[in-house]
């Protein structure tokens, strides 16, 4: 008799107000099996594995696992029945321990807690799998990587059957990714069910035993191993081929518009967070930074931005010193930032697309009048951009936290690109996107690159370092560990500066 599937959903049917977010979506987990779930922004993937984990009750259809009907209240409920989801939104308790967090809502506890022995726990189990955490340290003071991987830990402690992971290796270096990969086979082996949700192609190709494609909530393909390429992934997700390699037709220029002179700060918890850092950026160049998350990247581009003060060293934009400016002095001197956190630094949520497009630009210009805004102006100006960046917006005076996550960053690009800037610093700005949207945001900083701008790219994704970068700056423990033409260098050597064996060539180049 053939063994039943771990987790199937049938006609999985979930409406929102106005929205079908996914409409008769069958979907299913093979014992044993890594199973990759592919689609753009809106396609409903979130909304499915929601579903699965029981945060969503679907509207039509069932949920069966190993062979019998569930219909889940609560995510205890799914994780009761063997389903857990490592969300890419992590769902801990910033003033709560590592273990106090894994442990938190779990009914094995006994009511007298022996921490010791549940943190020693811990660390075998997470030293098992390749993810190295420390039970006792506060879930503050780690940093997003960190963060993700108590998630899978926790998972993992509950004795999940079906493990979901969004976006898994956003935070590795390609040795740890591979670590990783080879850890979900040993947990596929051991007869776990895994799906990754994942945007990257290398990904699929190297994980995925099956792939399920959807779009605009419907599934458009399930694929078995043999059957699975680039070219048909790409084309199921967006309906077209995508270009993986853009050719940049023009070299860099040779005026130093950013220089960074011996950059010393502190990080949020006082103690070192950049040490030492020295590199330049020039006219019509994209200066990659790669690294794993938490080695420094937020307080290289907040350092520069104007937004922490610097403890020693110097930061020059065109050879005038903008050392501990303001944030307003940065961007009076050309500076803008795409931070990576969206709603919280770089838009206002509450307000419409139209106030924050003007953020940057309302104090002068045609904007103005006196103490008054032009409303009327700022409206056109507002409607200009949104059809030049291709943005979809349900009304302009919507709240942009009702964007989706690619309109988010496009909006974003828009009112920074469109400042006359000199440096664009873009922090993580395809995080989370869909192939689309990312292709859409990689071809803005091209076409800006194209223009003469100075852009610093700072990014977790190798490939999409890669693909843009002229040249490649490894941070590694908030010390660059090496500096070097993208073409000159390759994934494995840019691994191992990453986790902090230094390049013996010119760092300060």
């Amino acid at each position: 008799m053939k063994e039943p599937y771990l987790v199937e959903l049938k006609n999985i049917t979930k409406r929102f107000p106005g929205v079908v977010a996914n409409d008769r979506v069958n979907f299913n987990v093979r014992q044993g099996e890594i199973h990759v779930l592919l689609g753009e922004n809106g396609s409903g993937k979130s909304t499915l594995m929601s579903v699965l984990c029981g945060l969503y009750r679907p509207d039509e259809g069932e949920i069966i696992i190993r062979g019998t009907k569930m219909s889940f209240r609560s995510p205890r409920q799914a994780i009761m029945a063997g389903v857990g989801m490592v969300h890419q939104h992590f769902k801990l308790i910033d003033s709560f321990s590592v273990a106090e967090n894994v442990i938190l809502g779990d009914e094995r506890i006994p009511r007298v807690l022996n921490m010791q022995q549940i943190e020693n726990n811990l660390a075998q189990l997470s030293a098992r799998y390749g993810l190295q955490i420390n039970p006792s340290a506060m879930v503050w003071q780690l940093s997003v990587g960190e963060k993700q991987r108590v998630e899978i830990v926790k998972m993992l402690y509950r004795g999940t059957h079906v493990l979901i992971l969004d976006e898994p290796t956003a935070v590795l270096t390609p040795q740890e990714t591979g670590e990783l990969f080879r850890n979900l086979r040993e947990m596929a082996d051991s007869g776990r069910g895994i799906v990754v949700i994942t945007h990257k192609m290398h990904e699929v190709m190297a994980i995925a035993d099956r792939v399920t494609i959807l779009r605009r909530g419907r599934s458009v393909a399930t694929l078995e191993k043999e059957q699975i390429n680039r070219r048909d992934l790409a084309w199921l997700m967006v309906g077209h081929d995508v270009v993986r390699q853009i050719a940049k037709k023009t070299p860099p220029g040779n005026k130093n518009v950013l220089t960074l002179k011996n950059v010393h700060c502190l990080n949020d918890l006082g103690r070192p967070g950049l040490t030492d850092i020295s590199f330049t950026v020039r006219s019509g160049e994209i200066f990659g930074i790669a690294g794993v998350a938490g080695n420094g990247q937020r307080e290289l581009a907040e350092v520069i931005a104007g937004l922490r003060p610097l403890t020693r060293g110097e930061v020059f934009i065109n050879d005038y010193n903008i050392t501990n400016c303001s944030p307003r002095q940065a961007i009076d001197r050309g500076v803008s930032l795409v931070p990576e956190d969206r709603l919280g630094t770089g838009l206002v949520p509450n307000l419409n697309a139209v106030d924050n497009l003007i953020l940057k630009g309302y104090r002068k210009g045609r904007l103005r009048w006196g103490p008054f805004l032009k409303r009327n102006i700022a409206k056109e100006k507002a409607e200009e951009l949104v059809e030049r960046f291709d943005i979809s917006l349900s009304a302009l005076d919507a709240p942009v936290k009702l964007l989706s996550g690619g309109n988010l960053q496009k909006l974003l690009l828009a009112r920074e690109i469109t400042s006359s800037p000199q440096l664009l610093i873009a922090v993580y700005p395809v995080r989370g996107l869909d192939i689309k949207a990312t292709e859409a945001v990689h071809n803005l900083l091209l076409e800006q690159r194209s223009k003469g701008l100075a852009v610093l790219l700072i990014s977790e994704d190798l490939e999409e370092i890669f693909k843009l970068s002229d040249r490649i700056g490894v941070l590694c423990g908030g010390h660059i560990t090496g500096v070097m033409p993208a073409d000159m260098t390759d994934v494995e050597e840019i691994g191992l500066l990453m986790m902090g064996i230094k390049n013996q060539g010119d760092n300060n180049i």
